[in-house]
């Protein structure tokens, strides 16, 4: 992570008179004036832990004929306002979060528990961040339309309708691997058009009824595939998150100056996505400008590669490597949890104070 860049203002004046060597301060004059030295400010930010340590400064400074003020914030040098370092812009409460979730027939209960713990993620960083500017997209796992029962309709969709698409209106977006899910079809899922005030694929600041909103996208349904990694990456290129194609399906989901949080939740090892660990990953660095700071990920996953007596099968150890695990594990700010924990609400949670530490630390492109 990065430490905030001290920067350093220094100017030299005219013992007396101004004229054409006055400064671009504005050409204050000061007589009679001697300053005493200046104290310096140091910052420091822990890589390990994501937070940043605090700073601070001492100054004083003497007149013959009057005194300086100080402040915690500002010091007057030679009647020149001297700024302490300089802080990172930061994210300003951006966030970009993409959620990648696995509609293989084992997720029903693990998507409900996302479901259940979304609220509390949420709320636990609107405490901390002031300004919160979201963009929310699910993305669909697979390219699949699985509505092969029509009496799985509940709304935008015809019950006595003839499958496959039992009277649904679709888009090509809607069958398009890391489109932004907006009409989750089949066994276990929304069946319905997701309502975004958006008019998007994705969520924004300010949609009403959010939790009800992500919950339609993220019930992803049991009927489909497990190939989140090669659906994440999918989301992140360029061509179908370009704001200026009316036609890309996540135009505008991402932006330069927010961070990113990529979540991606399955009960499997994804054996099936194309592409490497390390193509995932390009994807990730590419879409953030390369910058290793400017992302997240966090992954729900089987813990079974982890040896015996794990959470999820406890007399069964596999020691092959869970592609899902080696991603996380491969990026400068990951983290990787027990998909088969009780609730997931608490370990996310945990995740944000370090999630808005790095939004304060974010340095936008540019």
């Amino acid at each position: 992570m990065r430490s905030a860049l001290a920067l350093a203002l220094m100017s030299t004046l005219p013992a007396c008179g101004g004229g054409p060597g006055a400064t671009s301060f504005g050409g204050v004059t000061q007589t009679n004036v001697s300053t005493a030295s200046v104290g310096s400010a140091e910052s420091t930010a822990a890589e390990s832990s994501g937070s940043a340590a605090d700073s601070s400064s001492s100054t004083s400074s003497t007149s013959s004929t009057s005194t300086s003020s100080t402040s915690d914030s500002i010091v007057w040098d030679m009647g020149m306002p001297d700024f302490g370092p300089q802080q990172p812009a930061g994210c300003e409460g951006k966030i970009d979060f993409l959620f990648v979730i696995s509609a293989e027939g084992t997720m029903k209960l693990k998507q409900e528990r996302l479901l259940a713990s979304f609220p509390g993620f949420m709320d636990a960083i609107k405490e901390q961040l002031a300004d919160f500017d979201i963009h929310i997209l699910v993305a669909d796992p697979d390219e699949k339309w699985l509505l092969t029962d029509c009496a799985l309709c509940t709304d935008d969709c015809d019950p006595q309708g003839m499958p496959p698409y039992c009277g649904a209106m679709l888009t090509p977006c809607d069958k398009k691997i890391g489109a932004g899910l907006t009409f989750p079809s089949g066994i276990a899922a929304s069946n319905r058009r997701c309502e975004l005030d958006s008019g998007r694929r994705y969520i924004t600041s300010g949609q009403q009824n959010l939790y009800e909103a992500f919950a339609c996208m993220a019930q992803v349904g049991t009927g489909g595939a497990g190939t989140t990694g090669q659906a994440m990456a999918a989301a992140l290129q360029p061509e179908i998150n370009d704001p200026d194609d009316d036609y890309a399906c996540n135009g505008g989901f991402l932006r330069t100056d927010a961070l990113l949080v990529v979540t991606i939740i399955q009960d499997t090892y994804d054996e099936d996505s194309l592409g490497t660990v390390d193509e995932w990953i390009a994807a990730l660095r590419a879409a953030k400008n390369d910058d290793d700071d400017a992302f997240m990920v966090l992954v729900l996953t089987t813990d079974v590669d982890l040896g015996y007596m794990q959470l999820c099968w406890p007399d069964l150890y596999v020691p092959n490597p869970n592609r899902l695990r080696t991603l996380a594990d491969g990026v400068e700010h990951g983290f990787v949890g027990s998909i088969c924990m009780d609730s997931y609400g608490d370990w996310f949670k945990e995740r944000v104070t370090y999630l808005v530490d790095l939004c304060d630390d974010f340095v936008p492109p540019g």
